[in-house]
């Protein structure tokens, strides 16, 4: 091989690389072009900023600290007697409470002290009702500093699912990687679904307590005691976090005027009703302090609402959202004196060539406080797919500052989630929340995806499936065509399979780890009833080739000549592999696994 320098790579054209998403430094890749990380400072892991963008905020939570509080050198004191409840409370008088120890064997890139610090900038939360915390919650943080989070809406509706529905779209969020879950009910005995929630639930609950207010009653009749005893209700059960619509406020409602699709948001279309009603400012930012006071109580972290959030590319970026988004920074500083932990969540649907715009400006108009995005939908019209419209925007929208991503489901605009909807939406999330922390050089995000290819390098595809996030499908979609582990795959086949040559290249390292290496083809086992119906669920294989696959013995290939699995690369020479390989490959002759 040729040591000739003058044939390097321009290397000097390369953006600068901020941190390694590797632990290991493994592969060839330089690492991550996103800015250096700043934990403790106000980028932590951020994306470069496109010429014109917002700047950051200068200031942080502690900017905004309760009236009775006292600097006193360099330290803020509170008043005689105080007692801290919230985490926000204990970080700012220097304590790592429990939760953010938690926090920190869960994110083990940051430590304690870190995660508390973050937490008194405002940056990051952690979503813990006192309440919920005596039941089963597995505390969690959202906050650019960690990785970024998926939530999972879920709900009954007037018209389908109940509790044990519910319940089982929460174990199977969780088991698809949601990070929290919103109940969302507006249908059935919704006092019940929520606690059932929240008593099944390890993760983080929030809720959007205006759907309780209303039911049996018209928006008009709402009023603040009502608003308040209803929030102290949910408190009580243990809700972790509340979505309360008070950015969409009397100034905001002419710029609606003209919107293609008016008001999307459930929350911001009746609190804008109760507004015209009764000709006066929204009743939730009247009594935001009050609101405060009940939620410091418990602990319950605000998710301010994005009630004028655009509900198609024609409505984004215009006055109404951007207007509401002024009241949310204003509102989380209102928040800040309170000691009441803050997210603030945004758009919606929001063409791609603006979501770094969006997530910049909400960064430094809330002085960084986590953003919790929808989407954000980048198109309209692909109605049933819109799980991966939204992931396309999501991964932006991650990598440019979001903290938190609520998924899309492919039901999006179209009905109720069912179970599976609810996985593809988990799933489409978790690509996107993955590929923006591997993009953004958070450490060790890459680790999985490193040993991954190590794995698919040696065409070992025992550990392949093992390490694939989903791994029922990838098996089922390489049995449909190949049920042999050989090293090749029914894509390239023998002759074509680059991974197998690069393998066999001697001066490459490509697939020679010794903790991939495996000895012999064998025939995968049989197909589960899970991957049967993913299968099934695909209509290409006859009915009789999905029993044959579902039915066969779990018996590997032995080793020997006259039992090597039809197919296999190692047979006496190349005619008689590609011989087999057109006969493996043929469904018409396929041999029943009996006779092999």
């Amino acid at each position: 091989m040729s040591t000739d320098r003058s044939a390097s790579p321009p290397t000097h054209a390369l953006p600068a690389a901020g941190n390694n998403p590797s632990s290991l430094g493994q592969g060839t890749n330089p690492g991550s072009f996103a800015n250096p990380p700043d934990i403790g400072g106000p980028l932590t892991f951020s994306s470069p900023d496109t010429p014109g963008m917002p700047t950051h905020s200068a200031k942080t939570a502690w900017d905004f600290m309760p009236p009775d509080w006292t600097l006193q050198g360099g330290r803020w004191t509170p008043p005689a007697g105080f007692v801290p409840v919230t985490q926000l409370e204990h970080a700012r008088l220097g304590t790592v409470t429990p939760e953010m120890q938690r926090v920190a064997e869960r994110e083990p890139h940051l430590t304690a002290e870190q995660i508390r610090d973050e937490i008194a900038a405002g940056r990051m939360i952690i979503p813990a009702n006192k309440v919920h915390l005596d039941g089963c919650l597995d505390p969690m943080a959202i906050g650019r500093a960690s990785v970024t989070k998926i939530n999972a809406n879920m709900g009954a509706s007037p018209v389908a699912s109940d509790i044990g529905e519910e319940i089982e779209k929460l174990e199977w969020s969780k088991r698809w990687g949601g990070d929290t879950v919103m109940d969302l009910s507006t249908g059935g005995d919704l006092d019940a679904t929520r606690d059932a929630i929240i008593k099944h639930s390890t993760m983080p609950v929030g809720t959007v307590p205006i759907y309780s207010m209303i039911i049996g009653r018209e928006i008009e009749d709402l009023d603040e005691a009502l608003v308040l005893e209803t929030l102290e209700h949910q408190a009580r059960q243990g809700v972790d976090y509340f979505t309360i619509h008070a950015g969409v406020q009397w100034r905001h409602l002419p710029f609606v005027q003209d919107r293609l699709i008016g008001i999307v948001s459930r929350g911001g279309s009746l609190l804008a009703k109760w507004m015209l009603h009764h000709e006066r400012e929204n009743l939730m930012a009247t009594c935001w302090d009050d609101i405060c006071e009940v939620m410091r109580r418990y602990d319950v972290s605000f998710s301010i609402g994005d009630g004028l959030r655009p509900g198609g590319l024609a409505d984004a970026s215009d006055l109404a959202q951007l207007g509401e988004l002024q009241a949310l920074g204003e509102l989380t500083e209102r928040a800040w004196r309170h000691g009441v932990q803050v997210m603030v969540e945004g758009p919606g649907h929001v063409p791609f060539d603006q979501i770094e715009y969006n997530m910049k400006l909400q960064r430094q108009i809330c002085h960084g406080a986590p953003f919790y995005v929808l989407g954000p939908l980048v198109t309209d019209v692909f109605p049933g797919y819109d799980h991966i419209t939204s992931c396309i925007g999501a991964t932006a929208a991650a990598y440019h500052g979001a903290s938190m991503l609520c998924y899309v489901t492919p039901k999006e605009h179209l009905g109720l989630p069912k179970r599976d909807d609810v996985k593809q939406g988990c799933i489409a999330y978790k690509i996107a929340a993955h590929a923006a922390d591997v993009a953004l050089g958070i450490p060790a995000s890459r680790d999985w995806d490193d040993e991954l290819t190590k794995a698919r390098a040696a065409l070992n595809w025992e550990r392949h499936f093992e390490l694939a996030f989903d791994t029922d499908t990838a098996r089922a979609y390489h049995d449909e065509d190949l049920d042999v582990d050989t090293d090749f795959c029914a894509m390239c086949g023998h002759d074509w399979c680059s991974v197998r040559i690069s393998k066999e290249i001697t001066m490459f390292i490509s697939g020679k780890d010794d903790e991939y290496a495996w000895d012999k083809p064998k025939i995968s086992a049989a197909l589960t009833d899970e991957q049967k119906q993913i299968l099934q669920k695909r209509g290409v294989l006859s009915p009789e080739e999905l029993h044959r696959l579902a039915s066969k013995t779990r018996s590997s290939m032995v080793a020997g000549e006259a039992e090597r699995a039809a197919c296999h690369s190692d047979v006496s020479d190349d005619e008689t592999a590609r011989t087999l390989q057109d006969e493996r490959l043929n469904p018409e002759t396929l041999e029943p696994l009996e006779t092999r």
